[in-house]
């Protein structure tokens, strides 16, 4: 894109202050969905946190659910840019993710609270979370049967595949959680730990040859695009 370009495109006027308060008001909508939950998340307290009414985030998003609709959209944006990963790189990608989370807490506490109470049967994310966590499952499937089928690692037969994703998706989950109750844990060290330990024992290499790749896939990560992360 040029100068010319980007000066024709970018939003001006009240239509740029606008789209600059949804933002402001998904923000909030994120930290206190995260933290309280939906049905305990008012709107009254978003509202606080931006300094503006209930009223206005009705104006902006037409009711509360619909808020929620926007959060969601918004956390799903933020992690799933490792979709365009393949292979082992797929996986690697969630370590710059854990360093995403880091400095961004509001959206580990929003997966994990919205994924609890999604299992209630009339909970408005329930048809989101449900359909995240198949994509998720899927993907990791078809990225660990991908470096089966050209060799990168040993052969695994489906239920071994279907084991180790299991097994990759509990320990993140599970790493972020014990990180929202103690954050002294490393989690980007955590869980590059198992992603590494992980690949070694898929491949057969040793560790330290498959942390050299890790080393070599973080430095191309950084240079291509800094501060992209993966899955949520």
């Amino acid at each position: 894109m040029t100068v010319h370009e980007d000066r024709a495109t970018k939003p001006r006027g009240p239509y740029k202050n606008g789209l600059k308060r949804r933002r402001e008001i998904v923000e909030a909508a994120t930290v206190v969905f995260g933290q309280y939950g939906y049905h305990g998340g008012s709107l009254r307290t978003i509202a606080e946190m931006v300094g503006t009414t209930p009223a206005t985030l009705v104006s902006y998003f037409t009711s509360k659910e619909l808020l929620l609709v926007a959060v969601l959209e918004h956390w799903n944006v933020v992690s799933s840019q490792s979709e365009g990963e393949q292979g082992l790189d797929y996986f690697r990608a969630n370590i710059p993710l854990m360093r995403y989370h880091v400095a961004h807490p509001g959206l580990i506490q929003l997966f994990l609270t919205m994924s609890t109470e999604a299992t209630q049967e009339d909970h408005p994310a329930r048809s989101f979370i449900r359909a995240r966590q198949q994509r998720t499952h899927r993907i990791m499937l078809r990225e660990l049967q991908r470096v089966v089928d050209d060799g990168t690692i040993a052969p695994l037969p489906p239920e071994l595949i279907e084991r180790e994703v299991r097994l990759m998706i509990g320990v993140l989950d599970g790493v972020e959680l014990g990180w929202l109750t103690d954050s002294g844990i490393d989690l980007e060290g955590v869980v590059r730990h198992h992603i590494d330990e992980a690949i070694a024992r898929w491949s057969g290499r040793t560790v330290a040859v498959v942390r050299e790749e890790t080393d070599a896939y973080l430095a191309r990560r950084v240079v291509r695009a800094p501060g992209a992360v993966a899955r949520s």
